[in-house]
Order: structure tokens, then sequence, then C-alpha cells
């Protein structure tokens, strides 16, 4: 399958909501001036966890920028949905809005896709429940409990709103599974199943459970707890885990034909998509990259790109050691002859890691990046690992350089790799 050069698919809308504010130009303007989404947690009582800080929506009380769910759902339906739906609404609403696509017809309604992923759904709740059972038993639950905290609602709130009666989704498939629904999308345009998808991720898991859990793992920075703004620091050399963090991005494809059509304006184009498994172990890449590298070069041969065409990477990136050196391997297998001239950055540097979301807010950040000739920076990367160091790591400033390609990548416990490229649109 090709990008069908004569009439590609388009990115018409996007929105987000994430650690940097809610907006996709106030999240740009912040990312681009090095500001940092990363906070300590005050969403619980975290004395009694090795990690206390994390990557948290701003409250719009606190950030006029920030966020309020009752500028985006009624009131009587919050307690009904758990934050992701939330976050997912809210960034689903902007999108559209750019997109210019609410459409009134039956039949538009039955050509638009609804495919919104998340890594881990309403945990929140779910941890709630099991703490409210205890204490004051079953009966005390809300019968909107299991509506709130299921991963595919984000998606199925979304489509009831606004009247989708085409394919729905929800790729479950941790931290690429916005960027799968991405080129879920892409397919369903491409087999003609759906002539406009809203697709991307939603993530609202700051929770004990999740901040527990990935403690116990090991995964999470707990040497930073002091200075949060510097504990997310991909390719540098003292990085220690990553930040857990929430938020939302939305992205509406179509094919360029149907948005020259309706007077759209197209953003950029979606040119190529590519997924592997690694097959090699539940929560650690392959150390070579090889899984990424066949998802990378799908991508690329998706697009009808040879490698030498693409000018930055977006880089998964986490700042876990493991993560980061597998993803360099990666790049360098599949890039192999490239230095300083590929430009590779990693923005979860900013707004630490969404899970699920993360692959779709990166997807916007690429989309931005090819519109305004800006690569965002890698922060904190004071002492750059020697193998990343091959490459432009972009470090602590953002660079202004005419972009044609950007690849975007995205991976995942059990070693799912996903990768995008976008292409500047005409």
């Amino acid at each position: 399958m090709t990008t069908q050069n004569n009439d590609p698919v388009v990115v018409t809308g996007m929105g987000a909501v994430s650690p940097l504010g809610v907006g996709m130009d106030t999240i740009w303007q912040r990312l681009l001036a090095g500001k940092s989404g990363i906070v300590r947690n005050d969403r619980f009582d975290t004395s009694d966890f090795a990690c206390t800080i994390a990557g948290l929506v701003p409250r719009k009380d606190t950030d006029s920028n920030g966020f309020d769910p009752l500028d985006f759902i009624d009131a009587k339906d919050i307690k009904k949905m758990d934050l992701f739906i939330q976050y997912g609404l809210a960034a689903t609403e902007e999108a559209l809005k750019q997109a210019n696509w609410m459409p009134e017809s039956e039949e538009d309604r039955a050509a638009t896709a609804t495919i919104i992923a998340t890594g881990v759904g309403g945990s929140p709740i779910m941890a709630q429940t099991a703490v409210t059972i205890a204490e004051k038993g079953p009966r005390r639950l809300s019968p909107f409990t299991v509506p709130a905290f299921l991963a595919n609602l984000a998606a199925g709130w979304v489509s009831i709103r606004y009247g989708f009666t085409g394919p729905i989704g929800a790729p479950v498939t941790a931290c690429a599974a916005s960027a799968q629904a991405i080129g879920d999308g892409l397919r369903l345009i491409h087999t003609g199943e759906a002539e406009v998808v809203v697709c991307g991720g939603a993530e609202g898991s700051v929770d004990p459970l999740s901040v527990g859990g990935f403690s116990a793992s090991r995964a999470l920075c707990t040497s930073f707890n002091d200075t949060p703004e510097q504990a997310s620091r991909p390719f540098d050399a003292d990085r220690a885990g990553f930040v857990l963090s929430e938020g939302a991005a939305i992205l509406v494809i179509e094919k360029l034909s149907h948005a020259k059509a309706r007077g759209a304006t197209p953003l950029a184009i979606l040119s190529g998509y590519g997924t592997s498994a690694d097959a090699y172990h539940l929560t650690a890449g392959h150390p070579e990259g090889l899984g990424a590298q066949k998802a990378m070069r799908n991508a690329l041969k998706m697009a009808e790109l040879e490698p030498a065409a693409i000018d930055y990477v977006n880089a998964h990136s986490t700042s876990t050691s493991v993560g980061d050196s597998a993803e360099i391997a990666a790049i360098a297998g599949t890039f192999a002859g490239r230095g300083k001239d590929l430009m590779v950055s990693a923005t979860k540097s900013a707004t630490g890691h969404l899970l699920g979301a993360a692959g779709a807010l990166e997807a916007a950040f690429s989309v931005k990046a090819l519109m305004d000739g800006m690569v965002p920076a890698t922060l904190n990367l004071e002492n750059p690992d020697a193998a990343a160091d091959q490459f432009d790591l972009v470090p602590k400033v953002a660079k202004k350089k005419p972009l044609r390609h950007v690849l975007s990548n995205a991976f995942g416990f059990g070693g799912v790799n996903a990768s995008l490229i976008f292409s500047k649109a005409e």
C-alpha cells in the first residue's frame, strides 16, 4: 500500500491537551520556548511513593490556558467519565473546529471513522472502585463505573457526541497506541472504509495505581523529585527513568481531494506508516532496535521515500537507558551514513510520557514542525550519550530549519513499534 501520491491523505485539524496546557497553539509555543510541563505531583498524597513528580495537565484556575472540563462537557456528564475521556473530548473539539468538519448529513457521518487509543484507560476510577468496595461495599458503586473506565469509551463518547457512524476503534497497545490509531485511520481511508478519520489518543492515569506500578518496575525517574523540570532527560547520560504524564491529542485526516472539495486547509501530508513487533521482551525493545528499524523502513516504503529524505526524527525516547539506547541503535541502522545532518529530538523532555497518547501528541508536534520550519529542542541535555551524539539532538534550544519530511516514532511494552511520516503540504 502506497500513499497514492496523486491524492494523498492530509491532516486538516489537530487538537491537544497536555502538561504544557490546552490548545495546540499554546502547547507549541511553550514547547518552542523550552518550557517544561513536569511538576510536583499534587494529584494525590505521594509521601509513600518513590516518585513524587508528574506531567500534569494544568488546571484553568492556575493557568489561563489550563483545563476545565466544564469548557467542553456538560456538568451532568462529567461524573460519567474518567479523565482520559474528558481530555479526549477536549482535544477532539479543537481538532474538528480547525478542520471545520461538523457533518450533518447521514452520508458524511457514516463516512467518518473514530479511532482513539489509550494505553491504560480509566485507571483512576478502577483504583478508586477497589477502595470503595473494600471500605463501603459494592452497593455504593455508581452505575457509570464501568463506562467511565472502559478503554474504548473515549472513542465512544466522541462518536456519540458528533453522530459519527463510520468504523470505530481503540487500539490499546501501550505507548504505541495512538500512533497505531493514526496508522489505522490512514488504512481506513486507503481501503475506502472512511473518508474522514478522527484519530489519536487519550490518557489520564497519573494515579496511585500507575505511579506505584511503574515505580515497582523501576521505570519512573526518582532522582529529580526536588527539581521536576530537570527529570525528563532523553539521550542524557544522567537520565534515570521516564516521567508519567497525561493528556490527549487528536488529528483529523482525509484525502486531499476531499479536503479541497469542502474548502479545508491541508496542514501536512500523512505520507507513511509502518508497524512491527519485536517478539523479544515484555518491557524492553530489542537492543539493536530491529523491530523499530522494521517499522521505520515500512513507513519509508509506504511514503516511497529514501532514508536520506527525512530531515527530522521526533524520537519516542522516554529517558530510560534501555529504551533510548535501543531507539538510537534503530535510527542509526535505518539512517546509516547520516550524522549531524539528521535532527533527532525528544519532546518528552518537555512533556513527560503520555503513555498511549504520546504518539499522537508527537505526531502533532511533527506536523507543527513542518508547518513552521521549527524543530523543538531536547531539554536537559547536559551530557549527551555518546551513541546518540552522532545526530543533531537539538540540545536545549529549538532550531529553525526548512523541513520536507519528518518521522515520528512510538514504541510500547510488548514489543509494539509504530512509525509515522509526515510531509510538507504544498
